[in-house]
């Protein structure tokens, strides 16, 4: 209240009409799950005795864990807001922390690989990349303006509409899905043009006039997708909005497409995040626990536990390689790119989920033992490689239409594979 009333004065605002007991605005508190009976008990009664209001809501999350573990300094784990800074955009963390919250008190991982594959996929090779595939052509064979047409009215309509969707779930603060919602129309923007394929299109004769229609539709869906994200990462929908020779943009319930407009040469509004980049933050943030001593430290997992893991993951790697095959058997199995858009448990099943994946022309129904390594919510998103001509196969949940490829021993030790960014859906691994 104090910081509030700080910045009330000097901005100029009225405290009271904030804090007084009929005021009207929004006023939400947020907590950690440990203080709610102070918080959400005892503060509210103090501000009812002082003639202050009570808050609209309060809404308490978890803890903070990293790579699974509670905050170390001796893992390099335990990550100060500075030592990020100095090393990766905060705009990652901000939308990492978005795509795992919810409106109840779970803890929140922060789990390095997943992070990286998280934002790598999401907002480089899904949101970013859109701009990135379309506006080359746009301002070499277009003079950087967009075509005076809308090729897709009811495509460009569809993504308007999806607005108070997901203006309902910024609002009950399921942040989570609100982030699946917007990927969810990143793919289909992504699959719009993957369909198109505008990179063949500039190679024909005659054919500018639908190469010009495409990308211009293109250009016009990644405006959308960068305000529904304007929330949770503002510069880079600033940066966008530069790009885009707009002004910033209000939220689109009502908005239409940018027709015979004049883009600016595109930058790359966000890169890859790279693996020394989280090495250097991990190596930034240890410490040697044995100057700070600490009375209530936990004793370490006893080595025994933690060799066994190492030992069945060397077991795997030590897996002898199969009998030598022709090329004609390998050419045998249709390995394709896919693109996990839909993950979820399996009832009944304490193994497999159930994925919906994107092969570029179709999508497949297929169940996967990897249960006990991912999260659903982990998965959405995800390039994977997939066998695509095994034969269906039925089973009590189901029929499974082809296979995700993963490697590892088993349990919590299973990772799924996954291509280089611009692989697209449909390709084959040759």
């Amino acid at each position: 209240m104090a910081s509030f009333k700080h910045f009330c004065d000097r901005q100029g605002l009225d405290f009271d009409s904030f804090w007084q007991k009929d005021s009207t605005a929004e006023l939400y508190h947020f907590i950690g799950k440990d203080i709610i009976y102070f918080h959400a008990l005892f503060w509210p009664a103090m501000l009812h005795g002082a003639n202050f209001r009570t808050p609209s809501a309060i809404f308490a999350h978890g803890f903070l864990t990293v790579n699974g573990e509670k905050m170390s300094k001796s893992r390099g784990t335990f990550i100060k807001a500075r030592t990020y800074l100095d090393h990766l955009n905060p705009e990652y963390l901000r939308y990492y922390f978005a795509a795992k919250l919810s409106a109840g008190v779970d803890d929140i991982d922060l789990n390095f690989d997943d992070f990286s594959q998280r934002v790598n996929s999401d907002l480089v090779g899904k949101v970013v990349n859109i701009a990135s595939r379309c506006s080359g052509f746009i301002a070499k064979r277009f003079d950087g303006v967009l075509s005076a047409e809308c090729a897709e009215p009811a495509l460009f309509q569809q993504f308007v509409d999806a607005n108070s969707t997901i203006a309902d779930l910024y609002e009950s603060r399921e942040f989570g899905k609100a982030m699946r919602e917007i990927m969810a129309l990143a793919d289909r923007a992504n699959q719009y043009i993957d369909e198109k394929k505008p990179w063949l299109i500039a190679k024909e004769e005659g054919k500018d006039a639908e190469l010009h229609a495409v990308c211009s539709m293109g250009v016009n869906l990644f405006r959308l997708l960068v305000v529904y994200l304007r929330p949770v990462i503002p510069t880079l929908a600033s940066n966008a909005e530069s790009f885009l020779n707009i002004p910033a943009q209000s939220w689109p319930d009502e908005v239409q497409p940018l027709l015979g407009h004049k883009i600016n040469s595109f930058v790359p509004l966000m890169t890859r995040v790279e693996p020394d980049k989280i090495a250097a933050i991990v190596e930034a943030s240890k410490e040697n626990l044995e100057k700070t001593p600490s009375v209530s430290a936990k004793p370490a997992k006893p080595a025994a536990v933690i060799e066994t893991n190492s030992e069945q993951v060397a077991k795997a790697i030590a897996e002898p390689i199969a009998e030598a095959i022709e090329i004609e058997d390998f050419a045998k199995i249709d390995l394709r790119i896919g693109r996990i858009v839909k993950a979820e448990s399996v009832e009944g099943a304490e193994k497999l989920l159930q994925l919906t994946v994107d092969l570029g022309g179709e999508t497949r129904n297929i169940f996967a033992g990897i249960k006990s390594a991912y999260a659903p919510e982990e998965l959405e998103g995800k390039l994977t490689v997939v066998v695509a001509n095994l034969k269906p196969r039925k089973m009590r949940f189901g029929t499974s239409e082809g296979m995700v490829l993963a490697a590892g021993p088993g349990g919590k030790d299973i990772w799924v594979l996954s291509p280089d960014q611009g692989a697209q859906p449909g390709m084959r691994v040759k």
